[in-house]
């Protein structure tokens, strides 16, 4: 898998939530849970199911940071 995405962090998946068009896939990355929110089709697709490897691909244009 080649991608131009730099945040490519590799996990477990731990939930598959389907909805009617979208699905929820909450991915263990090391303690810590990333959920991404996909088309139902492309959780087929790919074949995604609990204990599975999976990658988290993050791409954005910007990051916000805030305090308390």
């Amino acid at each position: 898998m080649k991608l131009s995405a730099r945040n490519q962090i590799k996990g477990k998946i731990v939930e598959v939530t389907k909805g009617a068009t979208t699905s929820h896939v909450r991915i263990d990355i090391g303690g810590a849970v990333v959920t991404a929110s996909i088309t139902n089709e492309a959780v087929d697709d790919l074949g995604l199911a609990v204990g599975r490897d999976a990658y988290a691909i993050i791409k954005a244009s910007d990051v916000m940071v805030g305090v308390d």
